[in-house]
């Protein structure tokens, strides 16, 4: 039969589209496949040079992409770094799970990856890399769904905690100018950075990556046993909502729908801490949650700050323990001429806000994690200090 020119034409030009579209259609799936991560690579033993041989997470173009399995979380009230923000995930291989604990961190098993990565803001008007950061807690523009905008932070360090069969393990990888890959520093490293601040200021700050051994300084949940753990997390930190994939819900409840936690209860009988800087809660619980995250890991019955007897864990009596009254054990700088390390109604007159307000190696508080006053931090402690009633009896 004969056909015409022009639906001969018309072949040759179907033909030539459908081919163009499966080229494309190729070379998309090859561009799809060159962005996806190879699986988790847990390494049972060494000390990986590159962050980028645990494929966990990956700088792709203007993210930072998490790998599959490897779910972000948060905590109700974070530790203070020099203002520094954080991406913390959690991994754990296939058909392994943690066991809730209701006050400790929880039973790990062996294989999991606990991360976070630290970052700042960045300057708008600065280069990618630039020491000039900014110093605010508005993460708004942080992410892109669960990865980072790299368009809009500057990465510093990310550090992994890896649970291996005789422990845990610290590694801190500090990140290039480039933001391409960050690489292994056992003996940590410092960053030098201006931080600006909301009133255009612009602060030194000179960042300072522990190395492992300081790491273990923190860790140490019992100075008796040497044993290392995880602080962040703990159920009372981690009981709160997060976004997954748009959609709010509790983190321990979706850790148990991913097969990652056990032995949940009952979600309203487990323990919760406040957001400190939320003002619609009481002042004390607000302060009781910022000393819980920033002092607790060591001033506890058994952690490294034992010997002093002060204990802040959030849920420890508030009497002499808490400082209420308490002298120091020792004299010297770290007590700015006080008597007590909380002089009720009067935090001019109380240790604890003077080794708060102080950058000082030997009388700041806490020793390690921070090279700043968290001046935020140290108003809300001032005033829950000047709320307290009563008063001391005169030491002589």
């Amino acid at each position: 039969m004969y056909k015409s020119s022009a639906w001969l034409s018309g072949i040759c030009i179907s033909q030539f589209l459908l081919k163009a579209i499966l080229v494309l259609a190729a070379v998309g799936s090859i561009t799809a496949c060159s962005h996806k991560q190879e699986p988790v690579a847990f390494h049972a033993e060494g000390r990986p040079e590159r962050l980028s041989e645990w494929h966990l997470l990956a700088a792709n173009g203007n993210r930072l992409v998490l790998n599959e399995g490897v779910t972000p979380y948060d905590l109700n009230t974070p530790l203070f770094t020099d203002y520094a923000h954080k991406l913390r995930t959690i991994w754990m291989p296939k058909g392994t799970s943690a066991k809730y604990e209701a006050e400790k961190s929880f039973d790990f098993p062996v294989g999991t990856i606990i991360s976070k990565t630290f970052y700042y803001p960045r300057v708008a008007s600065e280069k990618k890399g630039s020491s000039l950061v900014s110093a605010n807690t508005d993460i708004s523009r942080d992410f892109v769904d669960a990865d980072l905008n790299l368009d809009a932070v500057r990465l510093i360090e990310t550090r992994l905690l890896v649970r291996r069969e005789d422990g845990w393990i610290a590694l801190p990888y500090i990140w290039n100018e480039d933001q391409t890959e960050a690489v292994l520093q056992r003996t940590g490293g410092q960053i030098p950075l201006q931080l600006a601040s909301t009133d255009q200021a612009r602060i030194p700050l000179t960042y300072v990556v522990p190395n492992v051994n300081q790491c273990a300084g923190c860790h140490v949940a019992d100075i008796k046993l040497r044993q290392f753990e995880p602080i962040g997390p703990k159920a009372r930190h981690l009981n709160r909502s997060y976004s997954y994939a748009g959609i709010d819900e509790n983190q321990l409840q979706h850790l148990v729908k991913i097969g990652y936690l056990t032995g949940l209860p009952d979600i309203k009988t487990v323990p919760h801490n406040v957001d400190w800087k939320d003002t619609t809660q009481s002042l004390d619980s607000r302060a009781r949650a910022y000393l819980d995250i920033n002092c607790a890991h060591c001033h506890n019955s058994k952690g490294a700050a034992n010997t002093t007897a002060l204990h802040l864990e959030v849920g420890a009596p508030a009497d002499l323990h808490l400082g209420i009254c308490k002298p120091p054990v020792a004299a010297g700088r770290g007590t700015g001429d006080q008597k007590f390390d909380i002089t009720p109604g009067q935090p001019e007159h109380s240790i604890m806000p003077f080794r708060l307000s102080s950058s000082e190696t030997g009388v700041m508080m806490p020793e390690l994690g921070r090279n700043s006053v968290h001046k935020e931090g140290l108003q809300l402690i001032k005033e829950w200090i000047a709320s307290m009633p009563g008063q001391c009896q005169p030491q002589y």
